[in-house]
């Protein structure tokens, strides 16, 4: 194992975020162009970038293109072999969770083959909360800074249990239903319906622990949810409000009793929800203060959320 990771590569937005709430920012040499965050990682060489043109096509196209994509054996990601070789990595940051989020299995393999020296490679595959700490044990563990992990980890995820305890108290648990890919619909999945079942909420449509999955829009009109939360995965709080109008014209969308109460929510899904990263916490808080304001405030940035 590597105990003192020198040249760290990301091939993930959430990795990227851990190695920096650990103090390694200084000793990561390469990124993805999805990295955004925090500040100090902007300017780093990015190995990794999108096979899908995505600023060019619809919410439908991206979902049919990278569809087609994974259909025929192709990778949705690509990486920059060659600066891979000059930035010499000794330790890689990737996961096998899911294909549309970053180079996952085969790929990972392939840029292996091509170093000469071979890095450690450090696999993140969270399905939950807790393992998403258990991911940032493992970074600190691999890098070194396991007490510093540890500290953060039990500072910043208590909050989530207080949340618990606090929703646990209240009266009523509202049905929610969280978008996470508006056309076609998508439902939850794996750690987002847990924090909305943390935060108070109940959401019968997602999948808890598993894939999101395409759903019937039928199906969200039968379970009739009281608060909607727009999520689509990648998408930062501008362009889920620019895509946000579209929904309009799906069938009884003005009969929906979210719609009818004004309880319809875009939120920043890149930073709070989609990376399984840091910012979960403050994405279960988010979550907390939508579904129960009366007992939630929300003290984070105004650019995390807006009522539609």
């Amino acid at each position: 194992m590597v105990a003192t990771a020198s040249r760290i590569v990301s091939f993930l937005p959430s990795a990227t975020e851990m190695v920096c709430v650990l103090g390694l920012a200084d000793k990561l040499v390469g990124i993805t162009h999805e990295c955004d965050y925090p500040q100090a990682v902007q300017g780093k060489p990015v190995v990794v970038r999108s096979a899908v043109p995505v600023e060019q096509l619809t919410q439908t196209g991206i979902d049919k293109a990278v569809a087609e994509r994974v259909r025929n054996g192709l990778s949705v990601y690509l990486v920059d072999e060659n600066l891979l070789r000059e930035l010499a990595p000794d330790l890689i940051l990737t996961q096998d969770l899911c294909q549309v989020c970053a180079p996952s299995g085969n790929e990972v393999t392939q840029t292996l083959n091509a170093l000469r020296e071979k890095p450690q490679i450090l696999w993140l595959t969270p399905r939950a909360l807790a393992d998403i700490a258990n991911n940032l044990r493992d970074i600190g563990a691999t890098a070194g800074c396991l007490d510093e992990a540890e500290k953060w980890i039990a500072a910043n995820f208590g909050r989530i249990d207080e949340i618990a305890r606090l929703a646990a108290e209240c009266a009523s648990r509202p049905r929610v239903f969280c978008m996470e890919w508006l056309d076609p619909v998508y439902c939850s999945g794996h750690w987002v319906p847990e924090m909305v079942r943390i935060a108070g909420g109940v959401d019968e449509l997602a999948c808890e622990g598993s894939d999101s999955v395409r759903i019937a829009w039928n199906d969200v009109l039968e379970w009739a949810p009281e608060i909607l939360v727009l999520m689509p995965c990648g998408n930062h709080l501008d362009k889920v409000l620019e895509l946000a109008p579209q929904l309009r014209s799906l069938p009884d969308w003005a009969d929906l009793s979210a719609v009818r109460t004004n309880q319809v929510y875009a939120v920043d899904a890149s930073s709070y929800f989609a990376r399984p990263g840091p910012r979960v916490v403050q994405g279960t808080e988010l979550l907390a203060h939508l579904i129960h304001p009366e007992k939630f405030s929300w003290n984070g940035p105004a650019t995390a959320y807006q009522r539609l």
